[in-house]
């Protein structure tokens, strides 16, 4: 049986995007064995996949100790989806350590990451969208030789729940950086709103965010789940979704994880990146689309203005009426 060795380290939104492609891919070559090399908070997203197991290793590892991890699993070729310089070189440990051992048709295959066309992207020089992350990990896999159904990777996710009383609308309000966050004022005017439709809203944050939406929890229907729930059990919640409003985070992974339609709100990146959710409608990402976006692809750079006006351009009641059109 043939063994591959997936590599994604980091970040969390990117190895979430390969859970689901993971899945078919597994199912689609049921001969070939997969060990998935990524962070540990993430192994419940690969559980239950045929013929997939599971190596936690933390990004902040060494290069040494990262190869150390990944000498002993046995595959016959690497996937690296990650193609960053200490994976590199732990890869390029691992060819050699093969090679000296006579495994002389160990093969590595790397993900072409688009830099120029990154740059040309954010410096307003092209219009042409970068092709999605999901898509480019799938151009890894076939080119190794594995079967990758197209269709079942371009179909858009549809919301399945139609009357409101059966609607449950989650909300992750939290990102990274700054410029990916749309404003806590915008965002609790929008929970108000749904609340008032009588949906039942889900809150999705982090434990250390917890007290900063708690206060929202005070309108009927909401309920807050930060810091209540393992990984594992935030994932069965989110799965449970009719549908999911995120800024560009990984709970839009997440969601596009599990098959959960999302409503996305875009600051200081854009969807034409390639960042976008697995699968997921491109006409559902609200983007003011001012000509100072995007900042810069992963949202770190600070606003040029000062004022995160691009955020500011998406008005809650264009995202409830988003939502309302989608539910309707």
């Amino acid at each position: 049986m043939r063994h591959i060795l997936v590599i994604r380290l980091s970040a969390l939104g990117d190895v979430a995007i390969l859970a689901p492609l993971m899945r078919v891919v597994s199912i689609a070559n049921p001969e070939t064995k997969f060990t998935i090399a990524a962070p540990p908070l993430l192994e419940p997203m690969f559980e239950g996949m045929p013929n997939v197991e599971f190596r936690g290793i933390d990004k902040k590892q060494s290069t040494k100790e990262i190869y150390k991890k990944l000498k002993n699993i046995g595959a016959d070729t690497v996937a690296d989806l990650h193609k960053v310089n200490k994976v590199g070189w732990a890869v390029m440990m691992l060819h050699v350590h093969e090679l000296l051992h006579l495994n002389l048709k160990f093969r590595v295959h790397t993900l072409h990451k688009g830099r120029w066309s990154r740059f040309l992207m954010t410096h307003q020089l092209s219009d042409k969208p970068r092709r999605p992350q999901h898509l480019r990990y799938a151009d890894v896999f076939r080119r190794i030789g594995l079967t990758v159904p197209t269709d079942t990777l371009e179909n858009p996710f549809k919301v399945q729940k139609k009357s409101s009383g059966d609607v449950t609308i989650g909300i992750a309000p939290f990102s990274q950086h700054a410029q990916k966050t749309w404003p806590f004022a915008n965002t609790e005017h929008l929970v108000q709103m749904l609340s008032k439709r009588g949906y039942r809203i889900m809150l999705f944050a982090s434990k250390s965010e917890a007290a900063q939406i708690a206060c929202w929890e005070q309108y009927p229907g909401v309920v807050s789940t930060a810091g209540k729930y393992s990984f594992s059990q935030e994932l069965e919640l989110i799965s449970q979704l009719s549908l999911m409003v995120s800024m560009d985070s990984s709970n839009m992974h997440f969601a596009s994880a599990m098959g959960v339609p999302v409503v996305s709100i875009w600051g200081g990146t854009h969807p034409d990146l390639g960042f976008y959710g697995y699968r997921q409608e491109r006409s559902n990402a609200l983007c003011a689309n001012m000509k100072c976006q995007p900042c810069s692809a992963y949202g770190s750079k600070p606003c040029k203005y000062g004022d995160l006006r691009c955020l500011y351009a998406v008005k809650p009641e264009e995202v409830l009426a988003k939502i309302e059109s989608l539910l309707n």
